[in-house]
């Protein structure tokens, strides 16, 4: 359904894109997975045809978004990180204004509209001002408007930020149904669980390019199928980091001046050697914790530094 092949955008001298290239499928959850600035909104704005590439190309539904924009545009839902509504209108009105957009009318419009607010928990307030929404009512009716006109792809970009628990499940809730129903969904986040819990698969993205994309089965087996220690304490002398990276089955994802992220090769000698040996080492631990694999350690692996860094 999505084709995008070796994107690369350039602000002055700031590469914010380089050599991007990914495929989703109908119907699949496709998440990009990288912290803020890993150009994850650039190449959502690309896609939807808002910012033009330097370099590369762009196929959905198998039209090129810059050889047809109008023709792919009519079966784009799009969900910007800004929320884009109108505060002084009411939920039922913005919905009204940008189904209108879309050739939308009538009882087909109305109907579409009170489907779209039961959908995500807004019915009772569709004709309150948007001005006395909270912001998870805002990021829901900003939904809403993505998908009033059934679209065959719909692109959200962090569609979730800085909004409460409950606006939050509803939010993945809606793009699980979506999806379930044949739409073709890519999600952009920096949040670890999102990305586990709701893409088909993933891609992790920093510095602008891409550094592996899997399943999230994938992805762990990339950490190994060793179990992961994290230890608190102080790591910041070279030589407390050697003493760790010489202990045999054991590699280093992460040390630094408060926790090291160690892997314990599930083929080498396994936790109950590997603790006495590092508690022995004359390091200056404080606590010790026990993980099994997961994207957080996937992201350190590749990185050398945690998602929220």
């Amino acid at each position: 359904m999505i084709e995008v092949e070796r994107l690369r955008k350039s602000f002055d001298s700031l590469v914010a894109v380089d050599d991007v290239s990914f495929s989703l499928a109908e119907g699949e959850i496709f998440g990009l997975l990288g912290p803020n600035g890993a150009g994850k909104t650039t190449t959502i704005n690309m896609v939807c045809g808002v910012l033009k590439p330097d370099a590369g190309r762009i196929v959905i539904g198998g039209i090129d978004i810059w050889l047809e924009p109008k023709k792919v545009k009519q079966n784009l839902g799009v969900v910007p990180q800004e929320i884009a509504v109108y505060e002084d209108l009411s939920a039922r009105d913005n919905l009204n204004f940008w189904g209108s957009l879309y050739g939308l009318s009538g009882t087909d419009l109305k109907a579409r509209i009170d489907e779209s607010l039961t959908r995500v928990g807004l019915a009772d307030r569709a004709n309150d001002r948007v001005k006395y929404f909270s912001g998870g009512m805002k990021r829901r009716l900003n939904l809403c408007m993505g998908l009033l006109h059934r679209p065959r792809v719909l692109l959200l970009d962090e569609p979730t930020v800085g909004i409460d628990p409950q606006a939050r499940l509803n939010i993945l809730d809606v793009v699980r149904e979506v999806a379930a129903s044949g739409t073709t969904v890519l999600y952009t986040t920096h949040y670890m669980d999102e990305a586990q819990d709701l893409c088909d698969r993933i891609a992790i993205i920093d510095h602008g390019r891409i550094l592996t994309v899997g399943t999230l089965a994938e992805l762990t087996r990339l950490a190994g199928e060793a179990e992961v220690l994290r230890l608190a304490g102080r790591f910041d002398d070279p030589a407390v980091r050697d003493r760790l990276g010489a202990l045999e089955g054991v590699r280093v994802l992460k040390a630094d001046d408060e926790l090291a992220v160690l892997s314990v090769d599930a083929d080498g000698p396994g936790l109950l050697d590997v603790l006495p040996r590092i508690l022995a080492a004359e390091l200056e631990v404080t606590d010790v914790s026990i993980q099994q694999p997961n994207l957080q350690n996937v992201f350190i692996s590749l990185t050398g530094k945690e998602l929220r860094d």
